[in-house]
């Protein structure tokens, strides 16, 4: 694609000019009506509102160039480059899968040079543009595979960082390591050979046991997560780092929660507490359920499990430090139309189910539920059988 009108002052006017408008409607509109490419400006004012909320800094420059929405979908947000930014420096960074190159810019801003790899050419070249602005003189964008580059190169690099591509060639989700683009797993031994630090950023769906099962020299694994909704699961490794037991940590960004450490040995040394509903239900960050610590959650903070599956709490006390949602019983209740109806006229309530006989949509559409309104449904399973329960949330 021929980027040079993307730099005519008209054409950046037109785009400023009409961000808070529908695209489609602008398509219709001005058609023949501007002197400039109306289908790519149009697609940079789709871009830059797809993008307001997860990268507000670099839609505010009115001076950078949009993808297509598959590349800003599959990038970092702000919040979450620049937090994988704060722990990591040195000389030189190497990104082997640069993409829009948000994580590139952030990384880069704790080292003195960086190499950007991208194997799509058009991605590249718009990578090219927007970290010639943001960071002037920082980066060699490579077009090009980011192995065949590694595999080539005499240089060391302090960090590389890859976040391989969880997509297949008939745009399936792929979850295993080996399967995604590039197959870290086969260039590991490579990887190691030109630096004594790795961090991957890979799918929040992807299991940890598997990736350690993939990856066994793993030492590190963050669940990355945005105000209690998974973004990013990280696997880190370095060289010279002496690790007794590895480590996963559970990270929340947006909520000013405390950090949850723990050791997979340590979850499997824990046990649980097992006990009938009480006063409070609780509900773990979804990071801590990402990460498995089932019986450690409820050990830490002195709470029962209802049911060995069900990943629920209760207790009759809460401590503040309690990472997670936390309700209020009102009571038990009969999961029937004319209870239902009787207790919420406005037929508005939220339901969640947690291991229970049927999912919360099954369980809205059998009792003529909308979602709205303060009050929560929990369906779940105890040692004494499927209960709900109507509760409020007061945490």
């Amino acid at each position: 694609m021929d980027f040079s009108e993307f730099h005519s002052a008209e054409f950046r006017q037109f785009v400023q000019d009409h961000l808070n408008e529908d695209p489609a409607f602008l398509l219709l509109k001005y058609q023949g009506k501007v002197g400039i490419d109306l289908k790519a400006a149009v697609q940079q004012i789709s871009a830059r509102q797809k993008a307001a909320k997860k990268l507000p800094e670099w839609v505010a420059n009115r001076d950078l160039i949009f993808p297509a929405s598959i590349s800003l979908e599959q990038s970092s947000s702000e919040d979450t480059a620049r937090f994988k930014a704060v722990e990591h420096s040195g000389e030189v960074l190497l990104d082997l899968t640069g993409g829009f190159g948000v994580d590139s810019f952030y990384l880069s801003q704790h080292f003195q040079k960086a190499v950007y790899c991208e194997q799509n050419a058009e991605l590249a070249t718009i990578a090219k543009h927007n970290l010639s602005i943001l960071a002037p003189g920082v980066f060699d964008v490579i077009s090009g595979d980011g192995l065949d580059f590694l595999q080539k190169t005499e240089s060391r690099f302090d960090l590389i960082y890859a976040d391989p591509a969880r997509r297949g060639s008939s745009n399936q989700k792929l979850y295993r390591l080996q399967d995604c683009q590039p197959d870290v797993v086969s260039a590991w031994e490579l990887m190691k050979s030109k630096s004594d630090r790795i961090l991957l950023k890979v799918s929040p769906m992807l299991d940890i046991s598997q990736a350690w099962s993939e990856l066994t020299e793993i030492q590190k694994v963050i669940v990355l997560s945005v105000k209690n909704e998974v973004k990013e699961v990280l696997l880190y490794w370095e060289l010279r780092k002496e690790v007794k037991e590895k480590n996963i940590t559970v990270i929340d960004l947006g909520g000013g929660l405390p950090r949850f450490d723990f050791s997979p040995l340590g979850e499997e040394n824990a046990s649980s507490t097992l006990g009938e509903a009480e006063k409070y239900l609780i509900e773990p960050l979804n990071g801590i359920l990402k990460a498995g610590a089932f019986k450690l959650f409820g050990a830490r903070f002195g709470l029962k499990k209802l049911e060995k599956n069900s990943h629920l709490y209760t207790a009759s006390a809460i401590s503040d430090e309690v990472l997670g949602r936390v309700f209020e019983i009102i009571r038990e209740i009969s999961p029937k139309k004319q209870e239902i109806k009787s207790l919420f006229p406005s037929s508005k309530v939220n339901v969640i189910c947690r291991n229970y006989v049927m999912g919360a949509e099954e369980l809205k559409k059998k009792l003529s539920l909308k979602d709205g309104g303060t009050d929560y449904l929990i369906g779940t399973r105890t040692a004494s059988g499927n209960k709900v329960y109507w509760c409020k949330r007061v945490r």
